[in-house]
């Protein structure tokens, strides 16, 4: 070694220093992580690693990180979570204990830097040449009147003018500062605000002909990126990266996924696009003034003839280009593309801002009409429908394996962590669906590097923790909705758990339904349902309030993170399977059973493992955490698949004695009543 050279850093060094400051204990699953991400980042093998809750994954694989950035300095790791939410944690919790701890151990401080999709920090050119005399403030300060229209309720257009004056003062005050106008810590706002002071990807007019672009905040957090050891992300900006080329992320020859089980979903999101009547004519409206007369006519004529042609439609997959969707989007392109044409006809000299902008969103009408309208056999095409929004058509991957592996993986070493990502006992759903193949194989050519899966536990004991009651004696779950049976088991339940209870379902119809008949037959507990309020608020309310139960969908399932007595009892209706008229989930179990797959398994089954792995893990989020979780479907016991499924949940005790279940729930409310009057709350017997 050269005697000149610094030490090796070893990551375990820096986990003990971390972990130590803050005051926690060593926890065998965390030390065994960063031993995996540390042997990968040198073998170049990427990994799996399951990391149950409570491991602190987090610290696991950001000790090992900085320490290889450190002994290969020409190294850098990219860090992308599930949400710009998780990402902020990260940069602002995590990622500074770490390097704390690199410092304390080291004497050397590496930089970590933020870095999200454009929309997410203010751009300057909409704030300086987008402001209005009128709007301009006057004797009193913009966020004053903002604070003051809202106190008296003034009309949608008032506060959100004075939100706009109050962003765009702050963006100044950004720029003058050398912050980055990152939109979190921007002042309050709603959407529509923020829309005045940010510029989607295709309006942007490039730092080059932007006259801000010295200025610009993008420009400036990917200058700190480039600089940077570590860059936090997200999973759409990873895909974003990997559909176009690179471009968006800096070199990197190291990634780590957290919520590793999102990131196909986030992938097929950043690959889908929709296209809207309301759309068409909005950017056809908007780009009038460079198109002849016929060419603007035709337009807004091709929005009209979209709309009627999603009416007709049925809500489903379009397979056929003679079809009345199939025709709609063709037309769509064509007059689209005779839009092009004329905006480069009227181009002018010098830089017309509103031009350009405008031409770009007739470019992204024409991309995804011309894309829809080709109807890819790798794509899907369909027509959908919200009950505010109206219907829209909708173009997604029928499969994204192929772009992770080619286009995010081949020259990095990858760690993908999750608390869960075993399905039915095994990572190889998970590692399929990433472009993978089964564990050791590489399925890409050149060969990729090999991968292998690893499970480093949890610090729970799920055993004596808690209790999975399968209602096995209940009816099968049916379209028209809960039975009678199975409504009478929801009430019996919660009032065992005295409320304390988290209902998950599988459509806003069960959860309705059950909320209402809960209430009838229990009027003295509180059940919150969603759509009853924001869902922020119906969470702080049910936290706060230990003895609520809140019912709700999909967002409940995978976002709501409570310990503690709040929720000792996770009530499951159904098994989550997809629709069986969900076009996208239907193709792609299709496209399974054509390759001689098994579609069912792989897809439907494989999506309903990952649920209910997310949904029964919401029961046990601390050492201290007692309960039930309750699943009302008796297929998880009677169906063959019930063991695949079964296997995904965590192993916690399992029953069908309905007698059992409801004792079980009665002595923890007890146990609860004591504890609530005991000198000392440890003393009461917390077990089940």
């Amino acid at each position: 070694m050269d005697p000149e050279s610094p030490p090796v850093v070893e990551p375990v060094s820096i986990l003990d220093a971390a972990v130590a400051s803050i005051g926690g204990s060593a926890r065998e699953g965390q030390v065994d992580m960063c031993r995996e991400v540390s042997e990968a980042f040198e073998s170049g093998e990427h990994v799996l690693v399951q990391a149950g809750t409570g491991t602190g994954k987090s610290l696991g694989y950001l000790a090992p990180a900085f320490a290889h950035v450190l002994n290969s300095p020409s190294s850098r790791v990219v860090v992308a979570t599930a949400t710009l939410a998780l990402q902020t944690q990260l940069a602002t919790k995590d990622v500074p204990v770490v390097i704390d701890a690199v410092e304390a151990v080291t004497g050397r401080r590496p930089k970590a830097a933020l870095l999200k999709g454009r929309s997410n920090y203010a751009c300057l050119h909409r704030v300086r040449e987008g402001a209005e005399e009128e709007q301009q403030p006057g004797l009193i300060a913009a966020g004053e009147l903002a604070t003051a229209l809202r106190a008296v309720d003034a009309a949608p257009d008032s506060v959100l003018g004075a939100e706009v004056l109050v962003l765009r003062e702050w963006a100044e005050e950004q720029a003058e500062a050398g912050g980055l106008a990152d939109r979190d810590d921007a002042p309050s706002h709603t959407p529509a605000a923020w829309a005045q002071v940010s510029v989607p990807v295709r309006e942007c007019l490039g730092a080059t002909n932007c006259p801000y672009g010295v200025e610009c905040f993008v420009e400036l957090s990917r200058d700190r990126a480039r600089e940077a050891d570590l860059i936090i992300t997200n999973h759409a900006l990873l895909a974003i990266d990997a559909l176009h080329g690179g471009t968006a992320l800096p070199e990197h020859d190291l990634l780590i996924v957290d919520e590793a089980h999102e990131l196909v979903s986030r992938v097929t999101g950043a690959a889908s696009s929709e296209l809207g009547a309301q759309q068409i004519d909005r950017v056809a409206r908007r780009a009038l003034p460079w198109l002849t007369d016929a060419v603007g006519i035709d337009f807004l004529d091709a929005a009209d003839s979209f709309r009627a042609a999603l009416d007709l439609s049925d809500l489903e997959r379009v397979t056929d280009a003679a079809s009345t969707m199939g025709l709609a989007l063709a037309r769509v392109r064509q007059v689209a593309r005779a839009a092009l044409s004329d905006f480069k006809a009227s181009a002018t000299k010098g830089l017309d801002a509103a031009r350009v902008q405008a031409q770009a969103v007739v470019q992204e009408v024409y991309d995804v009409a011309e894309r829809m309208a080709g109807l890819n056999e790798h794509d899907v095409v369909w027509v959908a429908e919200r009950e505010r929004a109206g219907r829209w058509a909708v173009v997604a991957p029928l499969n994204v394996s192929g772009l992770v592996r080619d286009s995010i993986l081949p020259d990095v070493t990858a760690v993908f962590t999750s608390a869960t990502l075993t399905i039915g006992g095994s990572f190889d759903a998970l590692a399929r669906q990433l472009g993978l193949g089964s564990a050791g194989k590489s399925v890409s050519t050149p060969p990729a590097p090999r991968w292998h899966g690893v499970d480093v536990g949890s610090p729970f004991d799920y055993t004596r923790q808690g209790i999975l009651y399968i209602a096995a004696h209940l009816p099968p779950p049916s379209r028209d909705g809960l039975s009678e049976a199975t409504l009478a088991e929801i009430v019996e339940l919660v009032s065992a758990a005295g409320g304390r209870t988290l209902g998950l379902f599988a459509s806003h119809r069960n959860a309705t339904a059950a909320a209402s008949h809960v209430r009838a037959a229990l009027p003295h507990m509180t059940v919150l349902c969603q759509g009853d309020a924001q869902l922020p608020e119906l969470t702080r309310r049910f936290i706060e309030q230990p003895a609520t139960s809140l019912f709700g969908t999909l967002s409940l399932w995978q976002g709501v993170d409570v310990p503690g007595e709040t929720c000792q009892l996770v009530l499951i209706d159904k098994i989550p399977f997809p629709r069986p008229d969900e076009p996208l989930m239907v193709a792609r179990q299709d496209a399974v059973t054509a390759g001689g797959g098994n579609g069912f398994m792989q897809v439907a089954a494989t999506h309903a493992g990952l649920l209910l792995a997310q949904g029964s893990g919401r029961l046990v989020r601390r050492l201290s955490d007692r309960g039930v979780v309750a699943i009302l479907d008796p297929r998880l016991m009677t169906a063959r698949y019930g063991s695949f499924l079964r296997a995904s949940i965590p192993p916690f005790w399992t029953t069908t004695d309905h007698d059992l279940a409801v004792a079980a729930l009665h002595r923890l409310t007890e146990n609860l009543s004591l504890t609530e009057g005991a000198p000392n709350p440890a003393a009461a017997d917390q077990s089940l």
